[in-house]
């Protein structure tokens, strides 16, 4: 079965629309990656500074892949029209990584967004 990384962002409250804002322009950066099968960015609602990135992979490999490619390269590159790296808006990241074991989708098998 597939496998689920998610990226635990700490992110201070003043960079929360910061983190949004980049997370949105680069939105379709992972789509056609190989294996890949979901990504959400899931913002905390209360109690936690700590968003989470939940990305599922066909396997370790495919998630290695983008890592070591697209992943990479984007977050080397420089600003805009070639000025600095913005600074990150998270202060610390953390990443959980879990094999599906189970899963379950609605009956039908109707797509829920």
């Amino acid at each position: 079965m597939s496998v689920v990384k998610i990226n635990v962002l700490t992110v201070p409250a003043e960079q929360r629309e910061t983190l949004e804002r980049r997370f949105a322009s680069r939105a379709h950066a992972v789509e056609n990656s190989d294996g890949f099968e979901w990504f959400e960015l899931l913002r905390p609602v209360e109690g936690t500074d700590n968003y989470l990135v939940y990305t599922r992979w066909r396997d370790e490999e495919s998630f290695q892949a983008w890592m070591e490619g697209p992943m990479k390269a984007a977050h080397q590159g420089g600003g805009a029209e070639g000025g600095e790296r913005p600074r990150p808006a998270a202060g610390a990241a953390t990443l959980w990584s879990f094999d599906v074991v189970q899963q379950a989708a609605p009956k039908g098998g109707a797509d829920r967004a």
